[in-house]
């Protein structure tokens, strides 16, 4: 399927004479591709994007999960920081991009928090839900034999929520990308959203088509990791 649409894209730009500046086809994207990846500028700079989504999605993975904690453990935090958080989530991140430029620089610390915030909110949602799923039977059982709150989070509530904490990894390491490149649009001086930029300005189409490419992979690839990961650990929620 893949295969057939690559050709008629090729065929199309090749009998429709579309201009290589408005859409390349896809031998320009490949040669584009093997020249970035062989002067090593494409991995050199994907490196740096790399290094931006990890660093941002381990930080809103940790933040929402012990947020979440937070938030089922107590119902006056639930109160209190629920519609704050909700009020933060609503104003886009594209807006929020050239405040934290200015408070953090140009560094990697304004990405890194850029994607955090990004890939924070499903991280929460599916963590909440997920700490919430634990069978109420089940609670009482362990309360009956004298289980203690803690006891009860670790023994019950934690093992049944992990189906939820792994699709609330497996949507924000797919945001964390998102976050990184958007943060790298709003200023940078490396990375993959700055390569595109530059090439860009430059029309060179092919060149930030073959980024493109690389970030789809770099996408794919991180998400099938957690998914890995959530089926050797999660094994009796997972077909």
């Amino acid at each position: 399927m893949i295969l057939a649409g690559l050709l008629c894209w090729q065929l199309a730009v090749r009998l429709l004479g579309v201009p290589i500046v408005l859409v390349p086809a896809p031998t320009d994207v490949a040669r584009a591709l093997v020249a970035g990846l062989a002067n090593g500028e494409l991995p050199r700079q994907a490196w740096v994007s790399l290094q931006e989504i990890l660093a941002g999605f381990g930080l809103a993975s940790v933040a929402g999960l012990c947020s979440a904690l937070l938030l089922t453990q107590s119902r006056l935090a639930e109160k209190a920081l629920m519609p704050l958080i909700v009020l933060t989530q609503s104003v886009p991140k594209v807006a929020m991009a050239p405040i934290l430029l200015i408070w953090f620089g140009t560094g990697m610390t304004s990405k890194v928090i850029t994607t955090a915030l990004v890939a924070f909110f499903p991280m929460l949602i599916n963590s909440v839900l997920g700490l919430r799923s634990a069978d109420r039977e089940h609670v009482d059982m362990l309360r009956s034999f004298g289980a203690t709150r803690r006891q009860i989070l670790w023994r019950l509530t934690l093992p049944s929520a992990l189906p939820s904490l792994f699709a609330g990894l497996e949507v924000a390491v797919v945001l964390s990308v998102t976050g990184a490149i958007v943060a790298e649009f709003v200023g940078s001086s490396a990375g993959l959203g700055y390569l595109m930029q530059a090439t860009n300005f430059s029309l060179d189409v092919a060149t930030t088509f073959a980024v493109l490419v690389v970030l789809g992979g770099i996408g794919l690839s991180l998400h099938g990791a957690v998914a890995w990961i959530n089926r050797r650990f999660v094994f009796w929620s997972t077909p």
